[in-house]
């Protein structure tokens, strides 16, 4: 299999002695059959319809080498290995828990590394926690992530790869076998997903395609501490599941555990929920609520917390807090945490309590963090130059 490092993205026209072969992997059908075109001088009709063979192989076969394309004509063939490759990110670290999850830090340029977390039976088989940041800006005290500055968003292309990756892993190929193991998708790991919508959008589309990965939308969930002016677009873009990360009843605990509480309080994050394109009872918003012993698990927070979420198609996802070196809390009691549930639970709120998943290699929710740090763009250069030499 191919790796190539993504963070090259060559200018100017394909056939250029100095351009290297561009990754036709984790792209849209619009950007490859524009690629295609551009490259072999087709016209729209001709570059819609080699696209869409392209893309079958791509996102249905998870092919990697055009040689194996087979219903392309051999000279086509050659000319898509001349401009063009199917690259995967370079898996650097694999790490298998104790109960299955697995773990992954992929490379996608130089210093630039991101963690995703295949966890089977969740949703109807398996879910993969895909990132959509190098880092992240919104500091929530209880999250790892938190800790690592924001590098920069992931594009499209390396959103999508991250599940391309794993479904090499898991062998999940061809995308429509029966006893598929990745039926879920939740964007969930590392950053914020509503800073970085226009990527997420473009990958989703890509993702929920019926005619290649085809994961549907309905079990595609975008998770976000609150970044309201983008619910609306979210949710009629890409008809995603919405996820909120509240963890608090109350502004001044939220404003510590959630920073971005100060901008959007709750007041204004419960509105936009119920605002939310498409919420029903039959796709409830749900509300994910990390156990910090002593902070936030009283039973007055569990009735502050049914009377928040009243009018609301809600469940509430209860996280027993995952430590991580230095954290500056603890994990609430199993007993405290089934008596906060079971308070929700006599209101008629779905309230299932998550298995904490991965802790052995710190795979678990809030514990995501790479060693990728922001360097100046002079420094990065002159990296590039000596490995050059």
């Amino acid at each position: 299999m191919t790796s190539l490092d993504l963070s090259k993205r060559p200018e100017g026209p394909l056939n250029a002695g100095c351009a290297a072969p561009k990754n036709l992997a984790g792209l849209t059908r619009p950007e490859i059959a524009q690629l295609l075109g551009e490259a072999f001088g087709l016209d729209e009709k001709k570059a819609k319809m080699r696209s869409n063979q392209v893309w079958r192989w791509i996102y249905q076969h998870g092919v990697t080498d055009f040689a194996a394309m087979t219903d392309i004509a051999k000279d086509m063939r050659a000319g898509l290995a001349e401009h063009f490759v199917v690259a995967r990110p370079e898996v650097t670290e694999r790490l298998v828990s104790v109960d299955g999850t697995r773990k992954y830090l992929l490379r996608l340029g130089p210093g630039v590394e991101v963690e995703c977390v295949y966890i089977p039976d969740v949703g109807r088989s398996g879910a993969l926690c895909v990132s959509s940041q190098v880092g992240c800006t919104l500091a929530c005290t209880f999250c790892h992530t938190g800790t690592q500055k924001l590098v920069r968003n992931l594009t499209a292309a390396e959103i999508v790869n991250q599940v391309l990756a794993v479904k090499d892993d898991l062998e999940e190929w061809p995308s429509n076998a029966d006893a598929r193991r990745l039926s879920n998708i939740v964007f969930m790991g590392m950053g914020e997903p509503l800073y970085n919508l226009d990527n997420v959008s473009k990958a989703i589309d890509v993702i929920s395609d019926g005619d290649g990965i085809s994961i549907s939308r309905r079990r595609i969930t975008v998770s976000t501490s609150g970044v309201v002016p983008d619910f609306k677009r979210l949710g009629e873009e890409t008809a995603a599941m919405l996820a909120i990360s509240l963890h608090a009843t109350n502004d001044p605990l939220r404003d510590v555990l959630v920073p971005i509480n100060r901008k959007f309080p709750i007041a204004e994050l419960l509105d936009a929920c119920r605002n939310y394109p498409g919420a029903s009872n039959a796709r409830r918003i749900t509300f994910e609520y990390v156990m910090l012993k002593d902070v936030n698990d009283s039973d007055a927070e569990a009735r502050a917390l049914v009377r928040l979420l009243k009018g609301i198609p809600a469940k509430i996802n209860l996280i027993p807090f995952n430590p991580w070196p230095s954290a500056p809390y603890e994990c609430s009691s199993w007993e405290r945490i089934e008596a906060f549930a079971e308070i929700i639970s006599r209101a008629g709120y779905a309230s299932p309590i998550r298995t904490p998943r991965g802790r052995d290699i710190f795979a678990a929710c809030g514990q995501l963090k790479s060693e990728s740090v922001k360097k100046r763009a002079s420094d990065v250069r002159r990296e590039a130059a000596a490995n050059a030499v």
